[in-house]
């Protein structure tokens, strides 16, 4: 990485957290500053307004976020091992990713919805990306005779988003991991229930 590629990614770590917890209206230049210790001219020379910065951050909490599921999957799984693996992570991690401010999707997605389409945009790849990912293992698993035929995986996969995040966005506000832990439960049931042969 060149010197001003090592810069931009501090500047997108150290802030990472900081967007996730205030928001974008709510972090200031002078909140980024303070978090990195860099000048106003420094964090500018690096990007080219504040927009790009909180869409950059994004994209890397999002990464994150995504980075701890792989690894966790294997092809040796089953199906129904896959998807549960899925929903453990979210067991596992609900602590310091509420720690973190909570699931950089909602976050995002509830503060950009009207007025920032620069993030809106980014925010809707990424559901879709995350809804595909849940429909191939949906998919494979019917190919695998694991799956009920029948079914249709994208109505499943934005269920167990629109579950997730439901639990994740009253767990948060409530500050009560139950809501999160009830919606994880009923993903498992939908699964034993409706989708797994």
């Amino acid at each position: 990485m060149s010197k001003a590629e090592k810069t931009r990614q501090f500047i997108i770590e150290q802030t990472a957290e900081l967007f996730n917890k205030k928001g974008y209206a709510g972090t200031s230049l002078s909140d980024i500053t303070s978090a990195t210790g860099l000048t106003k001219g420094s964090i500018y020379g690096n990007f080219e307004n504040k927009d790009e910065v909180a869409k950059e951050v994004y994209l890397y909490n999002s990464k994150r976020l995504q980075n701890s599921f792989i690894g966790q999957l294997t092809s040796e799984m089953s199906t129904r091992e896959k998807l549960f693996a899925i929903v453990d992570i979210y067991r596992k991690t609900w602590e310091i990713n509420f720690s973190r401010g909570g699931c950089p999707h909602l976050n995002t997605a509830v503060e950009a919805d009207d007025t920032m389409p620069f993030l809106k945009n980014e925010v809707s790849r990424n559901f879709e990306g995350w809804a595909n990912q849940f429909s191939k293992i949906l998919e494979k698993g019917k190919t695998q005779n694991e799956i009920v035929e029948s079914i249709d995986s994208q109505k499943y996969a934005y269920q167990f988003i629109a579950l997730i995040e439901g639990g994740i966005l009253l767990s948060k506000t409530m500050n009560n991991k139950t809501h999160l832990f009830n919606a994880l439960e009923r993903i498992e049931k939908i699964i034993d229930n409706e989708l797994i042969k």
